[in-house]
């Protein structure tokens, strides 16, 4: 066989119609095995037949295999809703908006918004400016704006030199008049806090003198309280009192709105002082002058002379006054309002010094340390608040009254404050320890006016709506006397500088003078 041949043998395989070849003999055929081997898996593969094995194991649900009712579909709305006003509100409370006024006005005008609305005030005016800018914040609009007007600024005005961060007070800017008014407040209360503390050192040091035997001896007298005088006071229900330096007169208002001036002790009238188109809410006599001042419910204050010839009138509240006090000085004079703001009023020249905001309600008194220098002022938010008058610093937020607090007054010993509420208890604040001392529980009603004995503070008397006063030792707050006799609620009350005599008014129309047995006593021997 050629080498051709060959080739074309081994090149060509078998044709498909011959039988297979035999195997050799010498290979054996091997027997298929019992059981089948196992034959390893991925791990995907496993994964998802251990899944489709596990009982209980079904796809996610979808919302749209089943119908949500209308309540539940409300339900969400409402609660994405509340979930975003929430979010709004951290978002508005985190943005930073400008405190001073002028730079509040500047930024409305900046983004095209009214600068004031009608009967619009600061507080108000930040609020809108930061929701306007929260609104487009949300929108996305806020920072094309304002970029786009610091780019025409820019544009037209020269760039001036960097001066650093601007600054905002956090403070209303105050009148020259009212930094001079807290000039002279501030002389004229350090005179008076160190002759007070000259005085209390010496009495201390001094043995003779006994502080406590004398005012055990005050206590004993006003233990002895007697009703001297009942006297129609006015067709309507009579709402305060207050008597004269000089305790030689009384002047009451009432819901009339005329206020008459009474000559002490035998209480006839002297003068009726007509002016006000609403009912009158508090009348109070000048520490140093015949002058006395009156508040109404048309918000308005007004100046008289005891021969009832009006002097000034102070305009300027928003909504009613409440009680009225003034400065120690006798030269200023504080208004409380339900505009939830108090005022102080320049008597000489008749203008407003001071507009002081800081209740969250209505503030219905105020009154004036023994010094002059500090002002304390509550309302219907329960709170009582102790401001300084040389700084304008609210010093003391006293907190405890459960219920709106009607009646405040400081006593004589610089150290304490009275406070009468709606909750019908009595609170004696120290100034020392910036908290409650002792806790009163006067009366069966709300307790309507509170006040020291002005001399020495040896004892208080608190009037209320249970047609009760109560008279209170300052020492360990017993009870020393109930004056019992009017037939309707008790609106308020005076004690006159010696402490012999208190004047208590009420809706009964009638004004009913206590006198001590001691005082009677003595004028006798005198007489004799």
């Amino acid at each position: 066989m050629d080498e051709d041949e060959l080739q074309s043998l081994t090149l060509n395989p078998t044709p498909p119609n011959d039988p297979p070849p035999h195997p050799p003999p010498s290979i054996l055929s091997i027997p298929p095995p019992i059981a089948p081997l196992p034959v390893p898996r991925s791990r995907t593969v496993t994964a998802v037949a251990s899944d489709s094995d596990r009982e209980g194991s079904l796809p996610p649900p979808r919302t749209d295999d089943y119908e949500i009712s209308d309540e539940s579909r409300l339900a969400r709305e409402r609660h994405e809703k509340a979930v975003q006003d929430l979010l709004m509100k951290r978002r508005a409370f985190a943005m930073a908006v400008p405190t001073n006024d002028v730079s509040v006005r500047a930024r409305l005008r900046r983004l095209g918004e009214p600068v004031t609305l009608f009967g619009e005030r600061e507080m108000e005016r930040r609020d809108r400016l930061r929701e306007i800018m929260l609104k487009l914040d949300s929108e996305g609009q806020l920072e094309r704006l304002l970029k786009a007007h610091e780019e025409e600024q820019q544009a037209i005005t020269v760039p001036a030199e960097d001066e650093g961060p601007q600054v905002y007070p956090f403070f209303t800017e105050g009148t020259q008049d009212l930094l001079d008014a807290r000039m002279k407040i501030a002389k004229y209360s350090l005179v008076r806090a160190a002759t007070r503390l000259e005085r209390a050192r010496r009495r201390r040091n001094d043995p003779d003198e006994d502080e406590e035997t004398e005012s055990m001896e005050v206590v004993r007298q006003a233990g002895e309280l007697v009703l001297e005088c009942s006297e129609i006071g006015d067709d309507r229900p009579l709402t305060g009192c207050s008597f004269s330096h000089d305790g030689t007169l009384l002047a009451t208002c009432a819901w009339s709105g005329i206020t008459k001036i009474w000559r002490m002790p035998q209480v006839s009238k002297q003068a009726t002082l007509k002016g006000h188109t609403e009912r009158a809410t508090d009348v109070v006599f000048s520490p140093v002058d015949d002058i006395l001042a009156t508040a109404s419910a048309d918000r308005t204050a007004k100046l008289w002379k005891s021969d009832g010839s009006l002097l000034k009138s102070f305009d300027g509240h928003l909504d009613r006054l409440g009680r009225i006090a003034f400065h120690p000085s006798g030269k200023y004079l504080g208004t409380a309002s339900f505009d939830k703001t108090w005022r102080l009023w320049d008597i000489d020249a008749g203008t407003e010094l001071l507009l002081q905001e800081g209740h969250s309600r209505s503030v219905y008194a105020v009154c004036f340390h023994p010094d002059g220098s500090l002002a304390a002022s509550c309302g219907l938010d329960s709170l009582v608040r102790v401001w300084d008058l040389r700084t304008g610093r609210s010093i003391l937020a006293m907190e405890g009254h459960v219920k709106p607090v009607l009646g405040i007054c400081f006593s004589p010993n610089g150290f304490r404050l009275a406070s009468g509420a709606e909750d019908n208890t009595c609170r004696i604040w120290d100034l020392r320890k910036r908290k409650c001392e002792y806790t009163i529980p006067a009366h069966s009603n709300l307790i309507s006016q509170v006040k020291y004995e002005p001399q020495e503070g040896y004892f208080l008397a608190t009037s209320s709506f249970d047609t009760k006063a109560v008279v209170w030792s300052a020492q360990d707050f017993k009870p020393i006397k109930t004056l019992s006799g009017h037939e309707s609620k008790v609106t308020g009350l005076d004690i006159t500088a010696d402490g012999q005599h208190i004047a208590t008014v009420a809706h009964d129309r009638t004004i009913k003078i206590w006198s001590s047995r001691s005082n009677g006593k003595q004028k006798a021997m005198d007489i004799e």
